[in-house]
């Protein structure tokens, strides 16, 4: 069984920054494609960074682009997402998802994801 854990969420002000990890546990990451999602109180989930691992195809939120950057560490079996430039409005629990890898699919859809971490909480304020 996959399973996901997220760690590195904090209290930040804003501008600064965070790396979050997310360490995945029954099977390697090049049989997965990842994705980082957030939701905030009373908001929908939403897609912020995805990653295949095996070509290394990654993609952005436009609303990250620029700021957050998805990467891998194969050795230590981690999906990482570096956020730069942290404002208020990133404020969310930000969760790990998974798929095994194959085929067509739509990177910001969260029915695509069979395996979900539990989530870690950034919260972005003065």
């Amino acid at each position: 069984q996959v399973r996901l854990v997220e760690s590195g969420g904090g209290l930040v002000q804003p501008g600064d920054s965070l790396r979050l990890s997310c360490a995945v546990s029954g099977t390697g990451l090049n049989h997965l494609d990842i994705a980082w999602f957030r939701q905030a109180p009373g908001k929908e989930r939403e897609g912020v960074s995805g990653i295949v691992v095996t070509d290394g195809v990654t993609l952005h939120d436009p609303s990250v682009k620029g700021r957050f950057a998805i990467s891998h560490d194969n050795a230590r079996n981690t999906v990482y997402l570096r956020m730069n430039s942290l404002k208020p409005e990133d404020t969310a629990l930000y969760i790990c998802a998974a798929r095994m890898t194959g085929g067509s699919y739509t990177w910001r859809n969260p029915q695509e994801y069979e395996f979900w971490g539990q989530g870690t909480q950034v919260t972005v304020a003065t």
